[in-house]
């Protein structure tokens, strides 16, 4: 076994909805210890889970294992790059024509948010 092998860990994600249990070698980790886990596989790497701790939570992990400190992103500069870039005329025109555009107060605005996290989705 190579030391890169040496350091993986068998890692089980149960998620149902809002809610996930996790698992680190068969040992439950405290879902109130976490606030979220990311997991990522790059072809020819071993894939990577990591897991945010809560903001109050106190935890234990014991043993070996490559760790990964991470905190959330500020989303406001990408949010700005983002909407840098969104052409005004076409997000007015796309969601006049949403099937879903109401015709209550702040219907357009509704719509063209909805509209804007769509496009930020890729759909």
């Amino acid at each position: 076994m190579d030391h890169a092998e040496e350091s993986l860990h068998s890692v089980r994600i149960t998620a149902r909805g809002a809610k996930a249990a996790i698992e680190i070698d068969g040992q439950r980790v405290d879902p109130g210890a976490l606030s979220g886990y990311t997991v990522t596989h790059r072809e020819g790497e071993q894939p990577q889970v990591v897991l945010y701790s809560g903001d109050y939570a106190e935890s234990t992990f014991e043993g070996l294992a490559r760790v990964s400190v991470a905190d959330m992103p500020d989303p406001g500069p990408a949010a700005a790059v983002f909407l840098s870039v969104i052409d005004a005329e076409e997000l007015e025109r796309s969601a006049l024509a949403r099937p879903d555009l109401g015709t209550g107060p702040h219907s357009l605005t509704q719509a063209m948010l909805t509209q804007l996290v769509e496009w930020a989705r890729g759909l």
